[in-house]
């Protein structure tokens, strides 16, 4: 196994092969001019300060590392939950879009742009813009406003603009396209506050700073190292936060993706929404649909960091069913009294199969990052059970 590290992608913004920047010739200089803003502020005390204290007294930082004490009973492993879903909002999305924001008012932006799948990206965008008093406008699949209908309300409440998209799969994939189409349009006075460690360089390197608080909180949180660190994997950004701050330890790394939607398992390398990365296609380049009772898990493609970490061996990636995420989310709801958004019931049904199989051994610790919570999904959980 090669050395572990979280420095900068190099060049181009390359994790090895993966990653860089290609988009269209007019998107350059914004992508260029983001890249610039970041590296400034990343490196000013005073931009820290700031974000760290509305992390902090608006976002409710830091989270909890919750021992999940029957569900470590029943399996015979001490499972160890760090707590997104109690973070504003109900989720991770909060730490980058605060970051995003922040920096888009320090470049003089005005105005919001974001694309969401399963609508928490989209509410923390529209919670961050009413905040700091800019307009945002939220690209979302006509097939996930339907089956987010609670996101799509809190999103309207805050006061954002959200614009079906009713192309292609209707769903994540096809957001993000139009929400890139959109910034070419408004590059001068909006930011693209993209929501995942995907898109063209900087977005996936900043956005994996900006989520790196998870995985440094839960290792000053924790006694010892874990033996094992999972989180589920979609874009991947809660993975990539977490994972950071455990790579250069011997815990095992472990992303689980939805098991129709397994671009770092099932795809091949392919270029999309300005990355290259491990994408699911077809014989002739074409992106294939993928599909995810998880609507945040419901893309084609993955980050391209975690394309290079499990290239590398850095970590590995596995994949769950809906029929076992669903009965994941009622297994830990009944266990510990919390229902988690089903894009992290992949991570815990993957965690139940592991140790049903004896992958994971009696006595082991499991950090699990719970990525939300589960409000958004019960009306797909009522039709699912």
């Amino acid at each position: 196994m090669s050395s572990r590290t979280v420095d900068p992608p190099i060049g181009a913004g390359r994790f090895g092969e993966y990653g860089g920047r290609f988009v269209p010739e007019s998107l350059v200089p914004a992508c260029e001019d983001v890249e610039r803003a970041f590296r400034d502020a990343w490196g000013d005390a005073g931009f820290r300060a700031h974000l760290d204290h509305l992390l902090r007294v608006y976002a409710g930082r830091p989270t909890p590392v919750t021992p999940a004490l029957r569900l470590s009973e029943e399996l015979r492993v001490t499972v160890l939950l760090k707590r997104e879903d109690l973070a504003h909002t109900g989720s991770h999305k909060i730490n980058n879009v605060l970051g995003q924001a922040l920096l888009a008012q320090r470049m003089g932006k005005r105005r919001l742009i974001a694309e969401t799948g399963a609508g928490s990206h989209g509410v923390a965008t529209a919670t961050a813009g009413a905040l700091l008093g800019m307009p945002t406008t939220v690209f979302m699949g006509e097939r996930d406003i339907e089956r987010q209908a609670l996101n799509v309300f809190r999103m309207r409440t805050l006061g954002a603009e959200v614009v079906p998209v009713s192309t292609g799969s209707r769903t994540l994939k096809d957001a993000c396209t139009e929400a890139l189409r959109h910034w070419v349009t408004a590059v001068d006075d909006s930011h693209y506050c993209l929501g995942s460690v995907m898109g063209p360089h900087p977005y996936p390197w900043m956005v994996r700073e900006f989520q790196r608080v998870i995985g440094d909180e839960a290792r000053g949180q924790l006694e010892m190292i874990p033996d094992f660190v999972v989180a589920c994997v979609g874009g991947g950004s809660n993975a990539a936060g977490t994972f950071a701050a455990f790579l250069d330890t011997p815990a095992r790394l472990i992303g689980v993706e939805a098991e129709d939607g397994a671009a770092v398992t099932a795809g091949s390398d392919g270029i999309l929404h300005g990355f290259r990365t491990r994408v699911l296609q077809d014989a002739e380049g074409q992106i294939a649909e993928a599909h995810s009772i998880a609507p945040g898990l419901d893309y084609p493609g993955v980050g391209p960091e975690h394309a290079w970490l499990a290239g590398t061996g850095q970590a590995r990636y596995v994949t769950a069913g809906d029929a076992d995420v669903v009965a994941a989310v009622h297994r830990l709801a009944r266990a510990e009294g919390i229902i988690c958004a089903l894009e992290s019931a992949h991570a815990v049904a993957w965690l139940v199969n592991a140790v049903a199989t004896g992958e994971i051994r009696r006595g082991a610790t499991v950090l699990l990052t719970l990525s939300g919570r589960g409000d958004k999904d019960m009306a797909t959980l009522m039709e699912a059970t």
